[in-house]
């Protein structure tokens, strides 16, 4: 297939882009650069690939590029809660008006697979599962954002929704402001970190398990189209505190403890249910412990904190 990507050199896109070409399909990747990373110079060359500099809110040369796509996987996004706290304007941009732009151009047999978030469930009910029936009540601006899209993809037709869980792993454009991926940085090298509401939980999935989710809706796209899907590892529904008592068997030095004075400002606590996802034949294929080991070795060449959306 024909594959338009927006924002295709992030975070997840640099493991997605890789991914979709060694199966054989065609991808156009369309990114500003804005973190001025490197990270798909190690696809450039493959002649199925091409990259193409530029925003994804420039209607005239989406419309262009989407002419030859099959598919288009909106990536491109300002993420996490503290950016679009910071610039409400430009999240309302790139992540729901960018998306109203494909749907408004794109023709009637051309896919979308979108990334949303299962922040959209907001704080949940203790003990229950969070499955894709459960109402959405995101807590913040980058949550509500991400599920108008999501409701506009699906109210649109012919689109699928991936109800991320928060992703940890290395990626070729990383980002260390993930929580897995910045409790491990602190355990490596500061072996300390003071935990705020130590009990919100949230679901943890890898990020080329995220790539593995896409390419498996693509290849079960019309078995799949029009729902969501929350994407996570199903026994890793963790507080904050137990996702430390993980990362202390991996790095035995890591002191942790919580402070009582203090709260944190994402508000996010709840579980999930991955059980649809899988019944479409999907399973992750990297567990937490496995994550944490990648991790622990991927910050002996990082050893700088410039690799966040902060």
């Amino acid at each position: 297939m024909n594959i338009l990507v927006t924002g295709g050199a992030g975070y997840l896109g640099s493991v997605l882009v890789p991914a979709l070409l060694k199966e054989g399909h065609q991808v156009t990747v369309v990114d500003n650069f804005l973190y001025a990373q490197t990270s798909l110079l190690d696809c450039c060359h493959d002649p199925k690939l091409a990259v193409v500099r530029g925003e994804a809110r420039d209607k005239a040369l989406i419309k262009k590029l989407m002419q030859k796509a099959d598919a288009v996987f909106p990536l491109a996004c300002l993420t996490g809660a503290p950016l679009c706290a910071r610039d409400p304007q430009g999240a309302e941009a790139v992540i729901l008006d960018a998306v109203k732009m494909i749907l408004e151009l794109r023709g009637k047999n051309q896919m979308v697979i979108y990334p949303t978030t299962n922040s959209g469930y907001g704080v949940g009910e203790k003990g229950i599962h969070c499955t894709e029936k459960t109402p959405l009540r995101p807590v913040s601006l980058y949550g509500k954002l991400k599920v108008e899209a999501e409701k506009s993809l699906l109210d649109s037709g012919n689109a699928i929704t991936l109800r991320l869980a928060t992703a940890f792993g290395i990626s070729p454009r990383m980002r260390l402001d993930l929580l897995v991926n910045d409790f491990v940085y602190r355990a490596v090298y500061d072996r300390f970190v003071v935990l705020f509401e130590a009990h919100f939980k949230r679901n943890y999935i890898h990020v080329r398990d995220v790539a593995r989710a896409f390419v498996h809706s693509l290849n079960h796209f019309d078995k799949m189209k029009d729902e969501p899907y929350n994407v996570g590892l199903s026994d890793a529904n963790l507080s904050k505190l137990e996702l430390c008592q993980e990362i202390k068997k991996h790095v035995p030095e890591f002191y942790f403890v919580e402070s009582k004075i203090g709260e944190d400002q994402d508000k996010r606590d709840y579980i999930v249910s991955n059980e649809k996802i899988e019944k479409t034949g999907f399973k992750p294929q990297v567990s937490l412990a496995d994550g944490i080991q990648e991790l622990i070795k991927g910050y002996q060449i990082i050893k700088r904190n410039q690799y966040a959306n902060i």
